[in-house]
């Protein structure tokens, strides 16, 4: 027993497959385009079990189930080619936490993406040039 009074055995179950999903075939550079946006509902297609990267569980642990609903909250990415997908998932009793990081291809979505920010920007663009023009 460490002297932290936690023994490594309890934490790390020796039969986990750890599924290095840095170095996988899939990995590889994503697409310059975000598939997802921010607000957009996604469905989990594929359980998240933790892969070591959530110190407050075991690895192993089922952290989010196959079919979970859940919104994009943010966009990231890990070592400048990874994209990482921030999804809050509600209402999901059988998950310890609400908020995951999950790959595009853990991802379906379940809306379509309206880019609202786009949309301002070529509204006033339309404004400007009807009511502020040169002529």
């Amino acid at each position: 027993m460490a002297a932290s009074g936690l023994d490594h055995k309890s934490i790390v179950d020796v039969d986990t497959f750890l599924h290095d999903s840095v170095t996988a075939t899939r990995s590889g550079k994503d697409e310059d385009a975000p598939k997802f946006g921010i607000g957009q509902k996604v469905k989990l297609i594929k359980e998240i079990v933790n892969d070591g990267t959530y110190p407050h569980s075991a690895i192993g642990t089922l952290m989010m189930p196959e079919g979970a609903i859940g919104y994009i909250k943010s966009v990231g990415e890990f070592l400048q080619v990874i994209r990482v997908y921030e999804v809050h998932f509600l209402g999901v009793d059988i998950a310890p936490v609400e908020v995951v990081g999950c790959r595009e291809h853990e991802l379906e979505a379940m809306e379509d993406y309206r880019d609202e920010i786009a949309e301002e920007i070529e509204f006033m663009r339309k404004h400007r040039e009807k009511y502020y023009s040169k002529d």
